[in-house]
């Protein structure tokens, strides 16, 4: 393995999995312990075998693939009061699992060891003790995290330090300092750190934080700064209550901030798609503002921004966008100005030609639709269709003639829902019926049906999202809505948007931009090719 500045030890996948909404199938922990691994992380946590059957089968099949650059870690407890290593199921479970590292935790506050554990402070130090040596004789790698340090530090400092020092005399590898109940201010963290640091040699600590305060990357970051060798985290900071310090944000701050070397170069770029992947397994939607790999952390909205950006990207950019496997993105709302229309239709390949009003027409027009209910910084596909249209590049596929929904219910029977719709395209006309799980449904499967046979390209499209959000509620159910859909073929996603005090008509609005989007892009109408 690799020696770097700093460790990265991700616990996504026992951490990360207290938190609410977290759970991971033992094949899905493999696949991300696989995909950590590829990009260099040091230690992946599996798991603590000795809590359920679900981590140790994860622990059996990692016995059959080889890691690369990380090394499996099996997580558990110190042995049970009253009992010795050798007869602790934990302790065996650590043991069964077969893997070159182990990290236990043991007491630190002696609040824990007396009142929670229920043992006296030097049964204790020798918990700890004959843990750590037990395990070291087995030829096991032992990180030794010390549960509530900070805690137990401001409770009673000399005991907590000789808590890590009977850890570190045992044969433990590391010790971590963890904040566990995440209520360490970065300032007092530091202190302590400091004192920590005079008795043990800062190479042999590490750092795990949790981020009730807010904090946790801030103190990992700290922690570091005081010469701290090991960071533990988790992928976009899952975990218990407010969760761990996320290693993204940790990893990007530690490399392209501080200079301080944890991954491959190559590594860096994928943060991004790895924070993405997570989420995906997790099923979890990732969150637009999460530092360094959001969809939100390099977009910009406001137009004096994007006249900078346009300019120097440096003016309202800390990094750039491709470092991280991000990218730039332009917003057009009613904050907007020409910068980020023309912008906007650079990104999209849409030529704004020579007049210099087209830019301010829609500078005006999208402003006056956002006041509307319009929200066009999350409908790429409306904006899109919004300048091909002021341009004259657009011509419509097809026009509604007219649409009538049915939505019937019988005692405790489903509800059924219909939709006729009669469209023309050029001169021929089409009325077609269909049902649906719903009445926005039935409405996408007639007009699919209709446009099937002048653009059977349609089949390729499918619906990823659909939500509705009333805009102000003082009307009650009469009040203004706006629909919302996004949709994706093989090459692409797109999003658009439909208001209206109908929340079927809002919907039909939303819809027709999706399909027109997608016909936009090259329309085959009755076997003649045609771009628009």
């Amino acid at each position: 393995m690799e020696t770097r500045d700093v460790l990265i030890y991700d616990t996504t996948l026992r951490d990360g999995t207290q938190g609410e909404q977290i759970n991971f199938s033992a094949e899905e922990k493999l696949r991300i312990a696989q995909r950590l691994d590829d990009m260099g992380f040091h230690y992946i946590e599996g798991g603590w075998p000795g809590s359920n059957p679900k981590d140790m089968r994860f622990f059996e099949l990692a016995r059959d693939i080889e890691f690369k650059n990380a090394r499996l870690a099996a997580f558990g407890s110190t042995r049970k009061p009253g009992s010795s290593p050798e007869d602790c199921p934990n302790i065996k479970a650590l043991i069964q699992a077969e893997t070159s590292a182990v990290t236990i935790f043991g007491k630190t506050w002696d609040l824990h060891a007396t009142e929670i554990l229920e043992v006296s402070l030097d049964e204790n130090l020798s918990i700890i003790q004959e843990t750590v040596e037990y395990l070291k004789s087995k030829g096991k790698e032992v990180i030794y995290d010390a549960e509530h340090f900070f805690d137990g530090y401001k409770n009673n400092p000399q005991y907590a330090l000789k808590t890590i020092q009977t850890a570190l005399s045992a044969g433990a590898d590391m010790i971590v300092l963890c904040d566990t109940n995440g209520g360490a201010i970065t300032g007092e963290l530091t202190e302590i750190m400091t004192e920590v640091a005079s008795l043990i040699p800062p190479h042999l600590l590490g750092i795990h934080a949790h981020n009730d305060c807010g904090l946790a990357v801030a103190n990992s970051l700290s922690a570091v700064d005081m010469g701290a060798k090991m960071v533990q985290g988790t992928i976009n900071g899952y975990g218990e209550r407010c969760g761990n310090a996320d290693l993204i944000t940790t990893i990007g701050n530690l490399q392209l901030k501080m200079k301080k070397r944890c991954l491959p170069e190559t590594s860096i770029k994928q943060l991004t798609s790895l924070s993405r992947y997570v989420s995906d397994v997790a099923n979890v939607p990732p969150l637009n503002s999460r530092p360094f790999v959001g969809r939100s952390a390099f977009a910009h909205k406001g137009g004096v921004h994007v006249s900078a950006i346009s300019k120097n990207p440096v003016a309202y950019e800390h990094i750039e966008p491709e470092l991280v496997g991000n990218q730039r993105r332009v917003l057009v709302s009613d904050l907007s100005g020409k910068k980020n229309i023309e912008y906007k239709a650079k990104e999209m390949n849409i030529s704004l030609g020579e007049a210099a009003s087209i830019s301010k027409d829609l500078v005006k027009e999208i402003k006056n639709m956002e006041d509307e209910g319009y929200q066009f910084d999350a409908a790429d596909g409306s904006l899109s269709l919004l300048i091909k249209r002021a341009t004259g590049e657009f011509k419509e596929p097809f026009i509604l003639e007219s649409f009538r929904v049915i939505d019937e219910k019988t005692e405790n029977e489903p509800s059924k829902s219909q939709a006729m719709i009669k469209i023309s395209v050029g001169d021929e006309e089409e009325i077609t019926a269909a049902e649906g799980n719903g009445p926005v449904n039935a409405l996408d499967n007639a007009l699919r049906k209709a446009l099937r046979k002048f653009y059977p390209q349609i089949d390729e499209m499918h619906l990823v999202d659909f939500k509705v959000r009333i805009l102000e509620g003082s009307e009650g159910t009469a009040a203004k809505v706006r629909a919302f859909l996004e949709t994706r073929d093989e090459n692409e996603v797109w999003s658009t948007i439909g208001v209206s005090t109908n929340i079927i008509e809002a919907s039909w609005y939303a819809l027709v931009d999706s399909v027109q989007y997608k016909l936009g892009k090259k329309i085959l109408a009755k076997n003649k090719l045609t771009f628009i």
